[in-house]
């Protein structure tokens, strides 16, 4: 796989859109700690993924749906950035409700202990 253009193009987009998933996360756990003060924050962040996972999934699923439409009949132009397209909203999903909000739950209890 040749690194060209449109692959640089493809990643810069999975970066905005991973950063998308993410801060709706961070923005539902800083709205759920607000509303929930007495609750340990570890229930905090688990509701705030679960209250926002059905939308991540559906973006994520029609996402994929559009850019794996367009590596099946976009052409060999195409090929490159919508493979990196797949890969990076599989990944940039993944990382998003798996990865940063344990992050963060293991970061706040350093700095609190």
């Amino acid at each position: 796989l040749q690194i060209d253009q449109a692959i640089i193009a493809a990643f810069l987009t999975i970066v905005g859109y991973s950063l998308n998933d993410t801060v709706v996360v961070f923005d539902r756990i800083r709205e759920y700690s607000n509303l929930f003060k007495t609750r340990p924050y570890n229930e905090i962040v688990n509701h705030s993924i679960n209250t926002t996972l059905s939308r991540t999934v559906i973006t994520s699923v029609t996402t994929l749906f559009v850019v794996t439409t367009l590596f099946i009949f976009g052409g060999e132009v195409l090929r490159g950035f919508s493979f990196a397209l797949i890969i990076g909203v599989l990944i940039g999903t993944y990382s998003s409700v798996f990865v940063a909000s344990p992050v963060v739950v293991e970061l706040r209890d350093r700095l609190e202990s």
